[in-house]
């Protein structure tokens, strides 16, 4: 049941998905297992093959559809087994050789990967920053416009509704990546994207104990070419995972309002420090992108990203911490950071650091970080 655009997003998040009430039935229905269903005559009915359809995807589905877009039942919904899965879904189901898209240039790290895959298959792939808007540019022909705001690990952010106008007045689709901003902090169909996808291994599901992606979409002709090729690549998620997803949003907002200010907390924290180079988080009100942010999103998540003056200084700091995790991913509930340059994917300085806030008490987190750097100087 969809709920009502007039709840608070706590209240939302509990309740999304949830199937009606009934006597005795667990008001939170457990996973299914199965790979098939009962299936007498001809076919009908929603659950026919596990590859299909499943009423635990089902339930989640629709939870993460009223968060994106509360009270809107044009929305529909499709889970998968991570967030690259999503994004290749909608990649692969809208571009055909011949066709032009544009990626953004500072975006996920796996994004030359792609690029390489798209371009084999005789697709044109245009790149451009997400800061300043500068996709504009490159849109002229262009089927489909992937917008990552905030971007990561850089954390610029574009004006989703403006290049979402210009892409959509030149006939090409826009997709949002959503991931770091969860349906929380911004809802991008509400800003003019055709599609809204996530890694839902991030914030939304907040343990980091299970990997999962998503697709919420408006228009019913284009969820149904997303569908088609989760199932002919068979990109679906376990049942397991999704039940644990649709528990885990029950805490969304909680956690993020504790994550996000911690982040806050963090950046006011290093926003004098000497030894800190390209702070940035969206938060912020001198970030450069903390206008555009401000008037597109409602939360700027959790995630943070600085630079210290060399890579032996940078993994002094990540050793000399406590409290938090050297690991990648982010928007977990315990805080992570790490030397992002390591993977080698991403086009930063040898000592910028990702890091991503947990819901650890606010003074402890900030001391541990200040204690960490002052270490690392040494």
């Amino acid at each position: 049941m969809t709920q009502s655009t007039q709840i608070g997003d706590g209240t939302r998040a509990v309740r999304a998905g949830l199937p009606e009430a009934s006597k005795n039935d667990p008001t939170l229905p457990g996973p299914v297992f199965a790979a098939h269903f009962h299936l007498p005559g001809d076919v009908s009915g929603p659950y026919t093959y596990g590859r299909d359809d499943n009423p635990t995807w089902t339930h989640l589905e629709r939870a993460i559809g009223e968060l994106e877009a509360p009270g809107q039942e044009d929305v529909d919904t499709l889970v998968f087994a991570s967030g690259m899965a999503a994004i290749s879904a909608v990649l692969f189901s809208q571009l055909k050789a011949g066709d032009v898209v544009v990626l953004p240039s500072d975006g996920y790290q796996v994004f030359p990967l792609v690029r390489e895959q798209l371009t084999a298959f005789g697709i044109e792939v245009r790149t451009a920053p997400t800061g300043g808007d500068a996709q504009l540019d490159v849109l002229d022909g262009a089927k489909l416009l992937w917008i990552e705001t905030p971007s990561n690990p850089g954390l610029d952010v574009c004006d989703v509704r403006r290049l979402a106008e210009a892409a959509h007045a030149r006939g090409a689709l826009v997709a949002v990546d959503n991931t770091l901003a969860t349906p929380l902090g911004q809802r991008p169909l509400d800003l003019g994207a055709d599609f809204s996808v996530a890694s839902g291994t991030k914030q939304l599901t907040g343990h980091g104990d299970i990997l999962l992606g998503y697709v919420t979409c408006r228009d019913a002709e284009l969820t149904a070419s997303v569908r088609g090729w989760r199932k002919i690549v068979g990109a679906i998620p376990g049942p397991m995972e999704a039940w644990l997803a649709h528990r885990s949003l029950a805490t969304l907002q909680l956690r993020a309002e504790r994550q996000n200010a911690n982040a806050l907390a963090l950046a006011l924290a290093l926003r004098d420090r000497e030894d800190i180079e390209g702070l940035r988080y969206p938060g912020l009100p001198d970030d450069p992108s903390h206008k555009i942010a401000a008037q597109q999103m409602r939360r700027f998540g959790c995630v943070v990203s600085f630079t210290l003056p060399t890579r032996a200084r940078a993994e002094r700091f990540m050793e000399s911490l406590t409290l938090v995790d050297d690991a990648t991913s982010f928007g977990g509930v315990r805080s992570t950071a790490e030397r992002r340059r390591r993977w080698g994917g991403d086009d930063v300085p040898e000592g910028f650091i990702r890091f991503s806030a947990g819901a650890e008490d606010p003074d402890d987190l900030v001391a541990d970080v200040l204690r960490a750097l002052d270490e690392a100087a040494i």
